[in-house]
């Protein structure tokens, strides 16, 4: 595992000074528990800084790129760029996931690539670096690994899935797209909601999101690179 962290390191060009911040990081609460008599710390307080850390540096780079937007517009596209689909996405692209430590029940349950856990890693994170380096290092963290890859047209910044399956079914001829809700799970305060999206009789994807919106919006994503590998091009 400590190979992991080094060529993650590698990966996002950084050096952290106290390796036991970046683990910590990396920590699920289902290892922490499996792990008696150790003292060990999860990522959630990691998450809650770096949740903190993420808005900040997101309202300033968005206050700064559009000084002509409202509030209302900066914050719509700002909550774009900070849902979960959209950091499950960056956390992907970083294969932060290879290096998460799990418990053996959340590990065999697919814990590895759930949405929520990526997203929290992500934040995590970045609360980690924020501790180690300060807010200079984040910045240029984002601006290389999240900010680069926003468009700069003043419309939404990330990918809408569900559009985008829209408008390949459309071009297809495929008929209407249908999202339901399958399954609802977890404590009210940690919600999460698993959709689907059919035609007809066809399922397309299946997503898991904190909110119905990003179920489906992952439900899409799923459908959209089945696309790509049945009608390449």
């Amino acid at each position: 595992m400590k190979e992991g962290f080094q060529q993650l390191q590698e990966r996002v060009n950084l050096k952290f000074r106290n390796s036991g911040l970046l683990k910590q990081a990396f920590t699920h609460t289902s290892y922490v528990n499996e792990q008696r008599g150790a003292r060990i710390a999860d990522n959630e307080r990691l998450e809650f800084l770096g949740d903190a850390v993420l808005q900040l540096t997101v309202s300033e780079y968005l206050y700064r790129l559009y000084p002509d937007s409202p509030e209302g517009e900066m914050t719509r596209l700002r909550a774009s760029i900070v849902c979960e689909p959209s950091l499950v996405r960056f956390a992907e692209a970083l294969e932060f996931g290879q290096v998460v430590l799990l418990g053996k029940g959340e590990e065999q349950t697919g814990g590895r690539t759930r949405p929520s856990l990526l997203a929290d890693a992500f934040e995590a994170f970045l609360g980690a670096l924020y501790l180690d380096q300060g807010l200079d290092a984040v910045r240029d963290f984002l601006e290389r690994h999240l900010f680069s890859q926003l468009s700069r047209d003043g419309q939404a910044p990330l990918k809408d899935y569900k559009t985008e399956l829209q408008e390949k079914v459309q071009q297809l001829s495929m008929g209407a797209l249908d999202y339901r809700i399958i399954e609802e799970r977890g404590p009210a305060h940690d919600r999460e909601f698993v959709s689907v999206v059919s035609i007809g009789k066809q399922r397309l994807g299946k997503g898991i999101g904190r909110s119905k919106k990003e179920a489906e919006q992952q439900a899409a994503s799923q459908a959209l690179t089945a696309f790509a590998k049945q009608y390449p091009g």
